[in-house]
C-alpha cells in the first residue's frame, strides 16, 4: 500500500511540474521584427501616419489630389499634403510600404502613437525632451528658427527684439516651445489662452484678438502666402532674440518623426531614409510645400 501511494504522489509532482513548465512558455512575452517586444506597425505593408491636415505647410487639407496629395482615410472626401506628406512619401517609396494618412488634433497625436492607433506621427512635432520620454524620435527631418507674426499696419511691425513686444496680447499653440517657453520671454506680455491649432492661432492675429503671435520659421512663412497682411518678426542671431541654453533650442529646432517606444525596427528604417538627405534638401521640400499650399485652410 505504501509503494502503491508513493507512486501516485510521484506521478502528481511530475504532472505539476509539467504543468508549471507549459505555463512558463505561455507567459514569454510576444517577440516582433528583429526580436523587439512593441509590433512595428508595417507587417501589413502599410504606414500608418497621423497629423493635423491643418498646420500648412507642414501639413493641410484639401479637396482633390492635385500636387500628389493623399487621402485622408478617417475624412471623407478629403486630401492631406504639405512638408510632410512629402517626407512620408519619401520614407514609403524607400521602403516598398503604402502610406495611409489618418487626420487627428495636435493634442491627440502623442497619445495616439503610444497607443498604436497608428504608426508613426510626421507633424511638425520638435523632438523636445518631453516628449522623448513618452515617444521614441526618427530624425530629425527639419531644422527651424522660432519667429513672431502681427500684422502690417500694426505697432509691433516694426519690432527688432523682444523687448519691442512688450506689453503686447499674444498666443501661440498649445503644447508647444512657443507658447510655454517664448512668449513668457516677452516684457509685460498678455498672454491670452493658447490656440487648439495653427489655423486657429493664425485667425487670433488676422481677426485682432491678439498683436501678434509665435511660431516657427516655416509656419511663418507659410503665412504669409496665406494672409499677405501679415509680416515675419526675425530676431535670430540677434541680442534681441529668445533666450535658452544650447540643449533646449537644439532640442527644439529639430523637427522629428515620432514612434511608439522600443519600435526599434520603424525608427532605423525610417533612419536610414532621412539620414541620406541634407539641411539642403529638407529646405528645397519645405520651400516646393509653401509654394503650393492652399491660400486659406
Amino acid at each position: 500500500m505504501r509503494r502503491f501511494t508513493s507512486v501516485i504522489i510521484a506521478i502528481a509532482v511530475l504532472c505539476c511540474l509539467c504543468l508549471a513548465g507549459c505555463g512558463a512558455k505561455t507567459e514569454q512575452p510576444a517577440s516582433y521584427e528583429g526580436g523587439q517586444s512593441v509590433p512595428t506597425g508595417v507587417e501589413d505593408g502599410v504606414l500608418t501616419v497621423a497629423m493635423e491636415c491643418a498646420y500648412a505647410p507642414y501639413n493641410w487639407s484639401q479637396s482633390d489630389d492635385s500636387n500628389g496629395a493623399v487621402p485622408i482615410k478617417n475624412v471623407n472626401g478629403a486630401y492631406a499634403n504639405g512638408y510632410d506628406i512629402m517626407i512620408a512619401k519619401q520614407i514609403c517609396e524607400a521602403n516598398g510600404w503604402q502610406l495611409e494618412v489618418i487626420q487627428s488634433d495636435w493634442g491627440s497625436l502623442v497619445p495616439g502613437v503610444q497607443s498604436g492607433t497608428y504608426d508613426a506621427v510626421i507633424a511638425g512635432q520638435s523632438m523636445t525632451a518631453e516628449r522623448s520620454r513618452q515617444v521614441d524620435f526618427a530624425g530629425p527631418y527639419f531644422y527651424a528658427t522660432m519667429v513672431c507674426l502681427t500684422l502690417k499696419d500694426s505697432a509691433y511691425a516694426n519690432a527688432s527684439s523682444i523687448a519691442d513686444l512688450a506689453g503686447g496680447k499674444c498666443t501661440s499653440q498649445e503644447s508647444t516651445i512657443w507658447y510655454d517657453q517664448c512668449l513668457p520671454q516677452i516684457p509685460d506680455a498678455e498672454i491670452l489662452t493658447a490656440s487648439e491649432s495653427a489655423s486657429a492661432m493664425l485667425m487670433a492675429l488676422e481677426t485682432g484678438i491678439v498683436d501678434f503671435i509665435c511660431t516657427d520659421m516655416p509656419t511663418a512663412q507659410g503665412a504669409v502666402v496665406a494672409y499677405d497682411d501679415m509680416v515675419i518678426l526675425d530676431f535670430s542671431g540677434t541680442d534681441g532674440d529668445f533666450q535658452f541654453s544650447d540643449e533646449v533650442r537644439t532640442e527644439n529646432v529639430n523637427i522629428g518623426v515620432s514612434l511608439m517606444k522600443g519600435n526599434v525596427f520603424l525608427k532605423n528604417a525610417v533612419d536610414a531614409v532621412l539620414a541620406k538627405m541634407t539641411a539642403d534638401d529638407f529646405n528645397k521640400i519645405m520651400a516646393e510645400a509653401i509654394a503650393i499650399q492652399p491660400l486659406s485652410e
